[in-house]
């Protein structure tokens, strides 16, 4: 059974992108235009419940760990697309946070 230390790197770009987009909508929601901004801060909320849920699940070993991993970095690559079309630095941020972690989840679910 594998467990945190198998999976510690997936982990780490789990919860950092989490809270990048944790940061990321509600930085949104101080923008001028919030209507503009409804997909990215929908994306990034789901997004966020997904990493977190995938980091936990492989850090208790859990054999659905792969499933969530999958979701997961099909989540974060919907996250980036949206956010990497906008140019404030925090959907920046998330955009590469995203693309970061949907990398190491597509690993972790081969």
């Amino acid at each position: 059974m594998k467990n945190y230390h198998d999976y510690q790197s997936c982990i780490e770009a789990c919860l950092k992108c989490a809270a990048l987009c944790n940061h990321c909508a509600s930085e949104c929601l101080t923008e001028d235009d919030i209507k503009m901004m409804a997909k990215c801060i929908q994306n990034d909320m789901e997004c966020a419940a997904v990493c977190y849920a995938a980091a936990q699940l492989m850090s208790l070993g859990s054999d659905k760990a792969k499933d969530f991993c999958k979701l997961c970095a099909e989540m974060c690559e919907r996250c980036y697309q949206e956010c990497s079309q906008h140019d404030m630095k925090h959907c920046q941020e998330c955009a590469e946070a995203c693309k970061k972690c949907a990398e190491l989840c597509n690993q972790m679910a081969a």
